[in-house]
């Protein structure tokens, strides 16, 4: 096998995004647990910010209990990390670090909390309340979805 096969590329972008989005989360559900705690803000026609808790994933999915959800998380943020800190320039980069900031952030959340489970806090309509993290994970999702469907590589070889 030659090396340039063995060689690891490491994409920063990947790991600013994911550090932006970790921040920014946690930044955001410090405000949404400080200022929402009391009563609900109405933002405009139908978003609010209003202060919810999630036991289950994103979109308050799954409520099958703390523990197991925060196991399957880890295990799924560790196979993105895997295969994220080796995509490709561009999209894929922005995909991946977009997946993994909003991972990490939920799952710091929710081990941080006590009882385990993540704060949510923005409300559209009667959608259910979500954070950053669960926008970042889509956005990552949907960017990825568009670079493979045009056919482009996801991670470099």
């Amino acid at each position: 096998m030659s090396r340039q096969r063995l060689a690891f590329r490491l994409n920063y972008t990947v790991i600013i995004v994911a550090l932006v989005v970790t921040v920014l989360d946690a930044l955001s559900k410090l405000w949404a647990r400080r200022v929402l705690a009391t009563h609900a803000v109405h933002v405009a026609g139908f978003l609010w910010w209003r202060l919810q808790y999630n036991t289950g994933v994103s979109f308050s999915f799954d409520r099958s209990g703390p523990l197991v959800v925060t196991i399957a998380t880890v295990v799924v943020a560790l196979a993105v990390v895997l295969v994220g800190v080796n995509a490709r320039r561009g999209a894929p980069g922005v995909g991946f670090g977009l997946l993994i900031g909003g991972g990490l952030a939920n799952v710091i959340d929710r081990l941080a909390a006590s009882p385990h489970r993540v704060t949510d806090f923005i409300a559209v309509s009667s959608f259910p309340v979500f954070n950053l993290a669960d926008v970042a994970i889509t956005a990552g999702f949907v960017v990825l979805m568009v670079v493979a469907l045009r056919g482009d590589k996801l991670v470099a070889r």
